[in-house]
């Protein structure tokens, strides 16, 4: 397999008002909205998703849960406690860690890592607000990802700003 597609999906917006820790934040009612939203958009836009890894925080479960829920089959999810708070380099180290057998992969985390990932294998500012998506094209294996084998062949938040070539 020469040709892997990454897809980084950032939670959606969260409930900051209660008194929940950090990792245990709930999902807004503009998060409820937004999640399944990129589900569709991923059923509408992706042949398969062979993998979810995800972070243990709620609201990136949450996020997955409900996107990919709008998902003709719904791929194994694989929580990582890596994905968590993550910086670049961290979530990179998660993407070259993946088994050399899936194709495809939706990794679903928190800013500012995701941004910053998108952003380093893209060679271009790639902004990552909630619900956000960005489909990373990766020549060679998971272990060798790095700018020069990537290619940035969506990124943005649906409906309203539906992910789209660069």
């Amino acid at each position: 397999m020469s040709e892997r597609t990454l897809i980084l999906l950032r939670h959606a917006k969260s409930d900051r008002s209660g008194n929940e820790p950090d990792a245990e934040r709930p999902l807004s009612g503009r998060g409820l909205r937004q999640a399944p939203q990129a589900g569709r958009w991923l059923a509408d836009s992706i042949d398969s998703i062979d993998l979810a890894v995800v972070s243990p925080a709620n609201r990136a479960r949450h996020t997955w849960e409900l996107a990919s829920a709008e998902l003709g089959t719904s791929p194994p999810i694989w929580i990582d406690d890596r994905a968590y708070g993550a910086s670049a380099s961290e979530l990179l180290g998660v993407v070259r860690d993946l088994p050399d057998d899936v194709g495809t992969v939706v990794l679903v985390g928190h800013n500012p890592g995701m941004e910053d990932l998108a952003s380093l294998l893209a060679g271009e500012s790639v902004p990552m607000p909630t619900s956000a998506l960005a489909v990373i094209g990766l020549n060679g294996s998971w272990s060798t990802a790095s700018q020069s084998s990537a290619i940035l062949r969506a990124s943005g938040r649906p409906p309203a700003d539906r992910p789209s070539a660069p």
